[in-house]
């Protein structure tokens, strides 16, 4: 009784127009309450504790430097840089400068873990130039809100270390070496109907009057910023440095790029740089900190285990389990962030995956998967709100051509689900 009172004081809450982070907590605060569980469980003093504690874990050190890596580097110029260096390397012609889009993201991608920072930073320097080539601004929204959600599987990604946080067996340096080869083929199932639907629909007709920029001096620009992703990912796997002490290297390599190299960053941009990155950061920690008392309400009602075991009393087998989890979990997707996906769902998915025996490093990387799709799948997606604002357009002028996007997503993100070792063979060949 109680946990049906939880679930829908949570969702009667969040239809009100109330934050998702606060309906998760005053639901969760509610249903401890109405439970009395004041002897064994110090009654609402679980509410503080939990807050408490879900924010003082040493892996979540790393979330607001990354997001203060993104901001950084939003600011010193590197995105256009990389702009130059991806045009230079493929060109100029119909569905050239959206493929340009979608590599200058994954590149981004290996710097800092959020979709939305990621869409604004290429959407800042690619509408302008996409609409100068000659394509509708509907299609540019929709390549670069595709492309940003990418971020979250190419490592660094805040989700995947919120996730390994959330579930024991899944170190962040083997699921970041798990997103790496899904993250690169996600990027190729993007340029794929790109292309397609470029030249299907004659779209960028001026882009090939645009010169093409020369390839050695575009790489020397640009190689400050390829090899931001080195120096993270380089220096975790030669154990120079943690995966939170990383996050701190790359914020001072970001600074010594803008405000030395490029010189992009000056010391008055360094107050509003940090207030941007402690915002987002603020709003995350938060949603982390009230979901967790979310999630302990719903552990101490014992009502995870007994869903979990109905779920596998279905006899839908593993397969049929994750088909419908990837189909709730991709609509949920459409409405709701990342953070608060992982935080809802994951403790009801780790009783399946122990009853399936699913790897939890690959099953991490399906999710977060899924997540990707859902930020940028009608009508509440996150990523394209975000690219269709830069636009100046409607979400529902992009619905003709995200489609097609969302589509070839799904069957690479199906392609990991029967291969796992597509997500597994690199952890393990680098002995994670």
């Amino acid at each position: 009784m109680i946990g049906a009172v939880l679930f829908a004081l949570f969702v009667a809450l969040m239809l009100a127009g109330m934050p998702i982070g606060v309906a998760l907590g005053v639901g969760g605060a509610a249903a401890i309450a109405m439970a009395n569980l004041s002897t064994a469980n110090f009654g609402l003093l679980a509410v503080p504790q939990n807050f408490y504690a879900s924010l003082t874990k040493y892996p979540l050190l790393a979330l607001p430097m990354f997001v203060l890596v993104g901001s950084i580097f939003d600011r010193s110029g590197v995105a256009q840089r990389l702009v130059n260096f991806a045009a230079s390397i493929v060109g100029r012609g119909p569905g050239m400068l959206p493929v340009v889009a979608i590599l200058v993201a994954m590149f981004l991608g290996g710097i800092s873990g959020s979709g939305p920072a990621n869409a604004a930073a290429v959407g800042g320097v690619m509408i302008a130039a996409m609409a100068r080539a000659g394509y509708p601004a509907g299609f540019s929204a929709s390549v670069i809100g595709g492309a940003a959600a990418t971020d979250i599987l190419i490592p660094p990604s805040i989700a995947l270390i919120l996730y390994s946080v959330m579930v024991p067996g899944a170190s962040v340096p083997a699921l970041f070496a798990a997103g790496m080869v899904p993250g690169v083929l996600a990027g190729l199932a993007l340029i794929i109907p790109t292309i397609w639907l470029s030249r299907r629909y004659q779209l960028g007709t001026k882009e090939a009057d645009q010169p093409r920029p020369p390839f050695w001096r575009s790489l020397r620009e640009a190689a400050w910023g390829l090899f931001a992703p080195v120096l993270i990912l380089g220096g975790m796997r030669m154990g120079w440095f943690t995966p939170t002490e990383a996050a701190a290297v790359a914020v001072g390599y970001g600074l010594f790029v803008g405000m030395v190299v490029h010189r992009t960053i000056g010391w008055r941009d360094l107050g509003p740089i940090f207030r941007e990155a402690a915002e987002i950061s603020g709003v995350i920690l938060m949603i982390i900190g009230l979901a967790s008392i979310f999630a302990y309400s719903v552990n101490t009602l014992g009502i995870i285990d007994p869903v979990a075991k109905a779920i596998v009393d279905l006899g839908w087998g593993s397969t049929g389990t994750l088909v419908v989890m990837m189909t709730l979990l991709i609509v949920v997707g459409m409405f709701l962030d990342g953070v608060s996906i992982f935080l809802i769902f994951v403790p009801l998915m780790v009783p399946l995956m122990r009853a399936f025996n699913w790897d939890p490093v690959w099953f991490g990387v399906l999710l977060t998967m899924m997540v990707a799709i859902g930020q940028f799948t009608p009508p509440m997606a996150v990523n394209l709100m975000v690219s269709c604002k830069m636009a100046g357009v409607s979400m529902e002028e992009t619905f003709r051509w995200v489609e097609w996007l969302v589509m070839s997503m799904i069957i690479r993100m199906m392609t990991v689900e029967y291969y796992p070792p597509l997500a597994l063979w690199l952890p393990r060949s680098l002995g994670y």
